[in-house]
This record gives structure tokens, sequence and C-alpha cells, in this order.
């Protein structure tokens, strides 16, 4: 099980990337005392989203092209309309496993991937 993945953000940019994973059912949870000055932390049911803050020039260029995150969305139209209303673009895929999927860009710029069902999972 993966427990959470970090994600370099510039500072500026945490809250509209917080309002992005909101969208995903990603809420805020208190990181340690000691990290709360480096990082805001998400979490949907025991799965978290880190985003670190960084300065322009610490490695925050572009996001990689490939790299993503993916996100299993059982209320998938849903989620996807609210993306939509809060003025993203998913971009449909080929249904590798008989589920839709789609990718979108956070407003950070990583890449996630928005998924009905995972591989393997019972239609």
């Amino acid at each position: 099980m993966i427990h959470h993945v970090a994600l370099e953000t510039r500072r500026e940019d945490v809250g509209e990337a917080e309002r992005f994973w909101a969208l995903l059912g990603f809420a805020r949870v208190d990181p340690p005392a000691p990290l709360r000055d480096r990082a805001v932390w998400l979490e949907r049911e025991g799965t978290q989203v880190h985003l670190m803050y960084a300065d322009a020039g610490t490695g925050t260029g572009p996001a990689p092209a490939s790299g993503h995150v993916a996100v299993v969305a059982p209320d998938y139209e849903a989620t996807l309309a609210r993306l939509r209303g809060a003025g993203f673009d998913p971009e449909p895929r080929r249904e590798h496993w008989g589920a839709p999927r789609c990718f979108v860009r956070s407003p950070d710029g990583h890449r996630v991937e928005v998924m009905s069902r995972p591989p393997g999972a019972a239609a």
C-alpha cells in the first residue's frame, strides 16, 4: 500500500493545488508540528498527497510529462463534472481494462490519472 505521494508546489500555488485535490475527494489534515512550515497534507481514505513548498529554482521546473499520480474516483462521472466545472479539461484515454479513465493537469502542472476503477477490480 502506498501511504502518500509528495509533489513539489510553489508556495503561492498551494491554494489552487489544494482546491484541485479537493475535487478528487482529498481534504486537509494536519502534518506533525515540525513539518507544518514545509508542506500542506491532504488525505482521502488513508492515502495522502503532500504538497511540499518549493521555491522557483529549487527543482520546481516543469512537472514530468509522463510521470503521474493515479487516483480512483468511484463516482467517476460526478468527479469529471466537478473538474470541468472548476475549469479543468480531463482528457479521456483508452480503457485498457474496460474502465473509463482520463488524465488531467493539476494547477501546479502535475499529471493526474483519474480512474473509475483500478485494473483487476470487478466492474
